[in-house]
């Protein structure tokens, strides 16, 4: 198959990929276009994940990561340009299905996310979290708005009663979502109109109305409330939810998440350049913990329902 396409060059301009990024990509494009056998070695693994299925995604990443090897070129470029040579194929699928096409360019403004994380982190441009699309490349996971949405079962051998009386068991559905580093801040204004979209969507899984979203993130540690300044937005995010589950942990294993490539400092060193920087440095200097948590909420369709 080509590799530089029209569709790759458009895919990078309408996200307005960096210059290094743009650069990288389309040399390495070139390349497998150029080296037979590479590209031959690269298409096996797209043929079979997205058209055979004969392997997961795992796999066929452990496959670029050794022809990443070979080329000479960064694993986590090599992955990268594997995830967005999928989604050409993945493009007709969502118009097979029926859905519209802004739903399929708003999943893949994650892999931008993803590329500007990579290049603040690893210092170069690319993924280290590829296996992550498996979701969107599956028609599993859908962006409406600020959030990243997937239907899963509750997982837990407790039953959960919400504060509005909606009890939730295990093995039932809920919405599970995720929050994309995009950038946009997580303002009342747009976690509400996320819900709303996706709500629309899910609505017809809850018989009685009321849907159950949920979300395991870092953002759910309730001890923020002890240290993030009150007009935090994810003190707001936090008070969405109620929190079904939470746990402390040795390690700040989200750090990057906060100081990107200073991730690793000691606390006393990390940069305090933001009010969010600052308060997560000072927690951390002071011997302090973080952790994660997992909630839920009950949405109507206009409101959360508590």
């Amino acid at each position: 198959m080509q590799h530089y396409t029209p569709y790759v060059k458009d895919f990078m301009t309408r996200f307005h990929y960096p210059e290094e990024a743009v650069r990288l990509f389309t040399e390495v494009e070139k390349r497998l276009d150029a080296e037979p056998d590479a590209g031959a070695e690269f298409d096996r693994h797209i043929k079979a994940y997205m058209i055979d299925e004969s392997e997961e995604l795992e796999t066929a990443l452990s496959a670029i990561t050794a022809l990443s090897e070979k080329m000479g070129v960064s694993d986590c470029t090599l992955e990268f340009i594997f995830i967005l040579n999928c989604t050409e194929l993945l493009k007709p699928r969502y118009e097979a299905a029926g859905l519209d096409e802004a739903l399929f360019w708003a999943g893949n403004d994650d892999l931008r996310c993803k590329l500007l994380e990579c290049i603040e982190v690893e210092g170069v441009p690319g993924t280290f979290v590829a296996g992550w699309n498996n979701g969107f490349l599956k028609l599993d996971r859908f962006a409406y708005g600020r959030f990243q949405y997937e239907v899963r079962q509750y997982n837990n051998d407790f039953d959960f009663l919400t504060s509005c009386g909606k009890r939730v068991s295990n093995g039932d559905t809920y919405v599970n979502f995720h929050i994309p580093s995009s950038g946009v801040p997580l303002t009342d204004e747009v976690r509400l109109a996320s819900y709303k979209e996706a709500y629309r969507h899910v609505k017809h899984l809850f018989p009685d109305g009321l849907a159950v979203f949920g979300c395991g993130s870092w953002l759910l540690y309730p001890r923020h409330k002890e240290f993030l300044p009150k007009s935090s937005n994810i003190l707001k995010f936090l008070g969405d939810f109620e929190i079904v589950c939470w746990e402390e942990k040795e390690t700040f294993g989200d750090a990057w998440r906060v100081f990107g490539r200073y991730a690793k400092l000691p606390p006393e060193e990390l940069p305090r350049d933001t009010s969010l920087r600052k308060a997560f440095a000072d927690w951390l200097t002071a011997g302090n913990k973080t952790g994660s948590g997992f909630g839920l909420f009950v949405f109507d369709g206009e409101k959360i329902v508590k």
